[in-house]
């Protein structure tokens, strides 16, 4: 019988021998490791540049990322059927292949980012540098991530939306085409000619710097309203939000002089109120009371509720 110590001392000294008989192959499965490490890195790094020359910048940062993870994931299967021979990497697929259900449920959003965030980049819909509306925000697309895509809104704020958010949701894409309609209702006065108007407030928005020649800009008669005439003005420019900000208000400035340099009045709405005295002694004296139209010496009663409620 051994004691304790002499076991002990025995069961060190096996392992030890069966350490320095593995030290080849853990040496050869380190090394494989490193190679591996190096070669990913160079192989996404080709995959990024060859997307910066396609103009897909991240397109090609998600798919050299997958590449590289894939790749090492590999290497450290192989590693570690070198270091432990008995184990082979079908079986730890097969461990994988029963643990994937628990998987997907874990990782379940983040797959489902993923992938709509692949197909995102594979289609492109919208692409960095395009300026967009989704998910009630508004900016310009800085990155698409595996995760998420990143907006940066017109007044410096960053946005984050889900890719599965995105990928779902109707998205408008301002910048799609290279020009943008924009309009602007202008009221003139009734005592105005509005065939007149028409012609000076079209002079005035094709000279504006930024509006386009081709369409043309168009002054359309658009409504008769209480006190104006409508006369709704459309023009196109560059799609750029930029643009579209500083071209509508030099054509505002530009209608705005039109209307002075020609005399086209640009009446503001009125309305009348007419305020009830119930301190006059005459109130509800329908033949002398001053408000409305005195019905004459013999007006009608006024009817109460309940009369018109049994009519």
């Amino acid at each position: 019988m051994f004691s304790p110590l002499e076991l002990m001392r025995q069961k060190l000294l096996g392992a030890g021998q069966a350490f320095f008989l593995q030290l080849p192959n853990i040496l050869v499965a380190i090394l494989l490791l490193v190679a591996v490490w190096f070669a990913s890195k160079a192989f996404a790094g080709l995959i990024k540049r060859i997307s910066i020359a396609s103009n897909r910048p991240d397109l090609g940062a998600l798919l050299g990322s997958l590449a590289r993870v894939a790749l090492i994931i590999m290497a450290v299967l192989v590693a570690g059927a070198i270091v432990f021979p008995t184990v082979h990497p079908g079986d730890i697929f097969a461990a994988l292949g029963v643990g994937s259900v628990a998987i997907g449920f874990a990782f379940k959003d983040i797959l489902q980012n993923l992938l709509a965030g692949l197909l995102l980049l594979i289609r492109r819909p919208y692409k960095r540098g395009d300026q967009i509306i989704v998910k009630g925000y508004e900016g310009t697309v800085e990155q698409i991530e595996s995760r998420a895509t990143i907006l940066k809104t017109y007044d410096g704020l960053q946005v984050i939306i889900p890719n599965s958010d995105v990928y779902t949701s109707p998205v408008v894409v301002n910048t799609a085409y290279k020009q943008h309609r924009n309009e602007l209702v202008v009221g003139i006065g009734y005592g105005d000619n509005p065939e007149e108007a028409v012609e000076f407030f079209r002079q005035a928005v094709m000279g504006v710097e930024g509006v386009s020649v081709d369409p043309a800009v168009e002054v359309i008669p658009w409504a008769l309203n209480d006190s104006t005439v409508d006369l709704k003005v459309r023009w196109w420019s560059a799609s750029s939000r930029l643009d579209q900000v500083h071209v509508k208000g030099r054509v505002i400035l530009a209608v705005a002089k039109a209307a002075r340099t020609h005399g086209v009045d640009l009446p503001f709405p009125t309305s009348v109120v007419l305020l009830h005295d119930q301190t006059e002694e005459v109130d509800g004296d329908r033949t002398r009371q001053r408000e409305g139209w005195p019905a004459g010496k013999n007006p009608p009663k006024a009817r109460s509720m309940q009369a018109n409620q049994k009519i």
